[in-house]
């Protein structure tokens, strides 16, 4: 658990900040990867095109919605007396990481 209650808020703000970020991403996601028409009028590359694209935007949204996941969960985990430890080697992962990927439950040693 996190010692600094400062620590703890600094986090819980860049929680909520990720999870609203992330809400947004995939709301775009979603109209991104709605199906292709076939009565639309454009040419067969740039339907292959545009195909390629949705697998793509598919692939993002399918990413997006699995951190949207950890990151509530994180939020709700807070208050563990775990949070903040490596779920593989039960080291404290550093403050920085944890910042940077509040939805990541590894330390960077045990991520690779």
């Amino acid at each position: 658990m996190l010692k600094n209650l400062d620590d703890r808020i600094e986090i819980e703000k860049k929680i909520i900040q990720e999870i609203e970020n992330t809400k947004k991403s995939i709301i775009e996601l979603k109209e991104l990867t709605s199906p292709i028409s076939p009565d639309c009028a454009i040419g067969r590359v740039s339907r292959m095109d545009a195909i390629n694209n949705k697998t793509i935007n598919e692939d993002a949204l399918r990413k997006a919605e699995n951190k949207l996941k950890g990151l509530k969960l994180a939020h709700q985990n807070m208050n563990d007396a775990d949070f903040g430890k490596c779920a593989r080697c039960n080291n404290e992962i550093p403050l920085g990481r944890i910042l940077l990927m509040p939805h990541s439950r590894f330390c960077v040693h045990c991520a690779s």
